[in-house]
């Protein structure tokens, strides 16, 4: 009797496990990204042929994070293939989200905690990741990688000029394929080694962030707790980027580190994902004196889609923000950051972009103005910013 009561207890915690590790991540994604719902502009015949010839890039997602096939149709989450295809999408920086703070805010967070962990965990994700913020990111330069070599040429590693030049030729041909660009959303994967710089250029990261929502070795967060600037390693860390080739993102750095990372810069640096502080006031977005400097390096700021970054998830938020920055500094610093799969609600996914081609023309911009703020200006910025010196 005891031996059937310890096996009927055994297989009930099998089963619990079993259904904490099918059941749970992806639980756990469908309450953090979501779609709230609300209604949608009504998108015209003149928006749709236009957006049909756009080739359209995003700056940011967080999509290789959670525990799903980026090939294939999925119930939740805001990106995967098919509706990168819907949506025109000619190219998609996918970035990668190694740590995150208990009781995540836009104030004030420690780095004494980490809720990656136990996703890492409850993912079966391979077991040196669960303790290494490296082997997270090589992890996903893995997923991202098997993505590509599992898409018959629908989805395409950049890498470099050439390989993004092999995107956009193949795209004037029947079959529209996707590249992508792998990042980073904080470099505390370097886990305080700035050679550990070479090893995710080796696995194909060609953009990285220098904080997300806490202080690093590098650098001060805008929602950390000292909000400093630059380190000697940041600093370090930074000409080793524009020396090989890897764009430099600002997103989530503290206002000191953001004058101090334009004040050195010498090629165009990104903020790939957030607003402006002129049209929505939230701490992660940028004031008009930051907005001058990334322009002043040539640099793009990508504007995203949800509540933190446009005070709203209308089409329309986004777009008034794009345009405060085109009229501050010119249309050619304008660029998409949607911050899809990234714990946020929005409006639309991926497969919904004509929502921002009719919200810009709503808006009152030019063909040649959607054509540049949808993507043109990021291919121009990561196309230079590829070339290794």
């Amino acid at each position: 009797m005891k031996r059937k009561l310890l096996y009927g207890l055994l297989g009930l915690t099998l089963l619990t496990l079993a259904g904490f590790f099918i059941l749970a991540p992806g639980m756990a994604e469908r309450d953090m990204n979501r779609i709230d719902g609300k209604p949608l502009i009504e998108v015209s015949d003149e928006a749709k042929a236009l957006h049909a010839t756009l080739d359209i890039v995003d700056l940011h997602s967080d999509t290789l994070l959670w525990k799903r096939d980026v090939l294939e149709p999925a119930d939740r989450g805001h990106v995967d293939l098919p509706r990168l295809r819907q949506g025109n999408v000619a190219l998609q920086v996918f970035s990668s989200v190694t740590k995150t703070p208990r009781g995540q805010n836009y104030d004030s967070n420690g780095a004494d905690s980490d809720n990656i962990t136990l996703l890492a965990i409850g993912q079966l994700q391979p077991v040196r990741t669960w303790n290494s913020l490296l082997e997270r990111s090589l992890w996903h330069a893995t997923k991202l990688k098997r993505a590509a070599d599992d898409s018959g040429g629908m989805l395409t590693r950049v890498t470099d000029p050439a390989s993004l030049d092999a995107v956009l030729d193949a795209r004037r041909e029947e079959d529209q394929p996707t590249g992508a660009l792998f990042s980073a959303e904080g470099l505390h994967s370097l886990e305080g080694d700035a050679d550990n710089l070479d090893r995710l250029y080796g696995a194909g990261m060609r953009m990285a962030g220098l904080t997300h929502f806490f202080d690093n070795e590098l650098a001060g967060s805008m929602h950390g707790i000292e909000k400093g600037g630059l380190t000697p390693m940041g600093r370090d860390v930074i000409r080793r980027m524009e020396s090989m080739g890897m764009i430099v993102d600002i997103a989530h750095c503290s206002h000191q580190c953001v004058a101090e990372v334009l004040a050195m810069a010498t090629r165009p640096v990104v903020s790939s994902h957030g607003g402006v502080q002129a049209t929505c006031e939230v701490n992660r977005n940028l004031t008009d004196e930051e907005i001058r400097g990334v322009a002043a390096t040539g640099g793009i700021i990508g504007v995203g889609y949800w509540e933190g970054a446009v005070c709203d998830t209308s089409p329309h938020a986004a777009a008034r923000a794009m345009k405060h920055i085109r009229d501050l500094v010119g249309i050619e610093h304008v660029a998409l950051g949607s911050d899809y799969d990234g714990a946020v609600t929005v409006r639309f996914d991926t497969s919904q972009l004509t929502q921002v081609t009719q919200a810009l023309m709503d808006e009152g911009f030019s063909e040649d103005e959607i054509r540049a703020a949808m993507g043109g200006n990021a291919l121009r910025v990561i196309g230079e910013g590829l070339v290794p010196r």
